[in-house]
């Protein structure tokens, strides 16, 4: 790299962005409001159909589920299986306390969460102007908003903290004074929050401070970054105080990273000919698949195409940011290039582990929104002639082809969804509700089941009764309908495994089947029965939860030809044995297709 002092710190000033320097407090400019402006409408679109959707039944589930079980004095890693950092949950219980516990607040915060994303790329990215600003917001808003819609999930909190953290960094590298101890203490504190969230992000920050500390070598960032980082992760440290190092590591490392990851990794590179994800075969099935007339590779084409450019993406960003400075000089712009890249790149693990759309989503997000600005850098490197709009221009066409040939059903065609369902051009997903507390299914087979069942159980449980939910076959965990017991906030969860997963519940020795005879009240779905992936889920473990289910619960309502199956423990004398429902080998075979592609969206 050159040693041309570009980083000396720059003087503030009125024009200059937040990021390199900028003040806060003076009055918006004119191209700044219309930026917000068009960014908000284009946010605004599919924000009602997001409100409307089909949910997640175990990951938005749980994500409703979980903080409600703290509250009542339940400790995650030790009370109940989970998978991820702490600090989500110890947010959400305030904001549930705050907000009431609804599936609107919770869907609320995660629309916040994905704002927190966009408009920390639009304040990276404004070091550039506010067209690139606003396009590279656009460009990331089509990428994230809709994967999973608005679950308020802890890998979107987490990017979104980590993406201010990388603002602030910046910021600080290019102030003096009490400004560059405020900025670079808050950066500090943005990382250790994030990594409270998802402490798998620790290699991201880890590339992208490794580039602050080279590039402010001369700066004192070090001290405030490191104190704002302990103060930042106070919910980790919280947790690992109250939980146990052993329960903590066991749950956030062991469980996710070596007992997990084989009932749950997807191909690499996806499988040309055809969808590997089960979740994914939902969406692309032939009465499922949303509408799309335009030219359009199929769904499992794009995704092998979209698993190669994400890694192209990432590492040519990257790569070719270095490059721009070893031969052009650092600029302020290009650090914040350099530092926001390196943080994609070390996100890139997480599209590579399980390849879906999700996935490639998440783990790209950042990457795919800098591609803007690298052809602008670009541009003025090549073709220095072409300047003003006219380069941004040219980006935003380059992104939006790029998109639009790759991964147009993941980004276009999710918008559009949800933005007909916004303006009521569709309907949006199958509601069930019990009380004030409602969620949406995708369709009308399982509403129609599953209401049921709510209705029945509604009428025979009282309060302070233990329930447990989970797969018709509790042999094969491949998920678990958490909502459930979003809807009977008054039952408790018999098991750890309300969350349920391939490799942990299922297997053999697990605490399951001790946790069924806990149980009052069992609700057994054959949502996913027909669920296939090509990986371990497919495997069969211990049949020891389903022996308690037919020696110890009765059967009392089969809704829908066992769709949903409720049981109650018998009162005495012998129950019902699943394999006498057909949850048996012909029973798997019959559904084995029909159901994976009714299952929800």
């Amino acid at each position: 790299m050159t040693d041309e002092p570009t980083l000396d710190v720059l003087r503030p000033d009125a024009g200059l962005p937040f990021v390199i320097g900028g003040r806060l407090g003076r009055r918006p400019s004119r191209a700044s409001l219309i930026s917000w402006a068009i960014i908000a409408a284009v946010v605004a679109g599919p924000v009602r159909g997001l409100y409307l959707g089909t949910g997640s039944s175990m990951e938005e589930g749980f994500m409703l589920v979980f903080p409600k079980r703290m509250l009542a004095g339940d400790i995650p890693n030790v009370d109940f299986l989970h998978l991820y950092g702490p600090g989500a949950l110890q947010t959400l219980m305030g904001w549930y306390r705050v907000f009431g516990y609804t599936l609107g607040s919770e869907r609320t915060f995660g629309l916040l969460q994905h704002l927190g994303i966009i408009t920390a790329v639009y304040s990276l990215t404004r070091a550039w102007g506010h067209r690139l600003g606003v396009v590279s917001a656009i460009t990331v808003t089509l990428v994230v908003l809709t994967p999973i819609g608005l679950s308020a999930l802890a890998w979107e909190g987490a990017v979104g903290l980590s993406l201010w953290s990388v603002v602030f960094a910046v910021r600080a590298m290019h102030t003096d004074g009490r400004r560059r101890w405020t900025a670079a203490a808050l950066a500090g504190g943005f990382a250790g929050y994030a990594l409270s969230f998802r402490p798998d992000l620790v290699l991201a920050l880890g590339l992208a401070y490794g580039a602050v500390l080279v590039l402010s070598r001369h700066t004192p960032i070090l001290p405030p970054v490191a104190i704002g980082a302990v103060a930042g992760a106070l919910p980790m440290w919280v947790h690992l105080a109250i939980a146990g190092i052993g329960p903590s590591w066991t749950g956030m490392v062991t469980d996710p990273v070596f007992a997990l990851r084989p009932g749950r990794e997807l191909p690499r590179p996806p499988s040309f000919d055809k969808v590997d994800g089960a979740l994914q075969a939902v969406v692309e099935g032939p009465a499922d698949a949303p509408w799309w007339r335009l030219p359009a590779l199929s769904a499992n084409h794009q995704l092998f195409l979209w698993f190669f450019l994400v890694i192209g993406v990432a590492l040519g960003v990257a790569a070719t940011v270095i490059v721009l400075i070893r031969r052009s000089g650092r600029t302020p712009p290009r650090v914040a290039l350099l530092i926001g890249a390196l943080l994609g790149l070390g996100m890139l693990p997480q599209a590579l582990q399980r390849p879906d759309s999700t996935h490639l989503a998440w783990g790209s997000c950042v990457s795919f929104a800098l591609v803007p600005a690298v052809v602008v850098e670009l541009l003025g490197v090549w073709r220095p002639r072409i300047a003003g709009w006219r380069t941004v221009a040219i980006a935003a066409g380059v992104t939006a082809t790029m998109l639009f040939i790759v991964a147009p059903f993941y980004t276009y065609r999710s918008y559009l969804l949800y933005s007909r369902i916004s303006i009521g051009n569709k309907p949006g997903g199958f509601e069930v509700a019990r009380g004030e507390r409602s969620f949406y299914f995708g369709n009308t087979a399982l509403q129609g089941a599953s209401q049921a069942a709510i209705d029945q159980l509604d009428a025979q449980s009282t309060p302070g009764e233990r329930l447990l939910v989970g797969p018709a076959d509790l042999s094969r965990t491949i998920y678990s309908d958490v909502v459930f017991y979003y809807l009977f906030p008054d039952l408790i969860p018999a098991t750890y495994f309300i969350e349920m997963d391939p490799g942990l519940a299922d297997k053999q020795g697990s605490r399951l089947a001790a946790d069924v005879e806990s149980a009052d009240w069992l609700i057994l779905t054959n949502f996913w029965t027909g669920w296939y992936e090509p990986n371990s889920s497919s495997v069969f473990g211990s049949d020891a939860p389903n022996q308690v289910v037919a020696n110890q619960f009765c059967l009392v309502g089969n809704f829908d030809n066992a769709l949903v199956l409720l049981y109650r423990r018998c009162a005495g004398g012998d129950g019902v044995s699943p394999a006498g429902l057909g949850i048996g080998a012909d029973r798997r075979a019959s559904l084995d297709h029909e159901l994976v592609l009714q299952a929800q969206r």
